[in-house]
Order: C-alpha cells, then structure tokens, then sequence
C-alpha cells in the first residue's frame, strides 16, 4: 500500500485517491459542508488554510494545508518528501 504524505505526518492511501481538487469553487465548498454533516470530513490542515481537497473512495473528503500540485507531485513521485522539505516549500 502506497501512503502519501499530506503535511504533518498525515498519510493518504493512494490507491482510495479519486480527485484532488482546489476548494475555491462553491460546488466543492457545497461538498465540503456536506461531508462535515454527515461525518464524513478529515481535516488535516492543523489551523493552517485549506489549499487542497482530496476526494477518496469511500467518499470521505480530505482537507490539507498542502497546494493540490503538491499533493499530485507526492502521488507521482510516491512522496519521497520529507517534513523539513515540506516546511521550506510552504514558506515560499
């Protein structure tokens, strides 16, 4: 199973990954409040502000801090990484 780093040593399974989407448009921002609604909402943002929203499977949303190119970047690459990279690439 191959796990992608989210931010903050949260993990995603790359394999339950259906979309990776920006959460800007109000159909999302419609998404989003439903999932919390029905308990279905994962946030990994830890304070910070949503930059991505990931879409898996079994229909659960998952909010990170992270840009979505970053997150696809991870998928692709199979999130090689590391915490310290990923703090200099957010102060840019």
């Amino acid at each position: 199973m191959k796990l992608i780093n989210i931010g903050f040593g949260n993990m995603v399974s790359a394999s339950r990954l259906v979309a990776i989407v920006s959460p800007e448009s109000a159909p999302i921002k419609r998404i989003i409040q439903e999932a919390k609604e029905n308990g279905m909402l994962i946030d990994a943002t830890h304070g910070r502000r949503t930059r991505a929203v990931i879409v898996t499977d079994s229909d659960h949303i998952v909010l990170t801090y992270l840009q979505s190119e970053t997150v696809a970047n991870r998928l692709a690459q199979g999130g090689e990484e590391t915490e310290c990279e990923e703090e200099l690439l957010d102060d840019e």
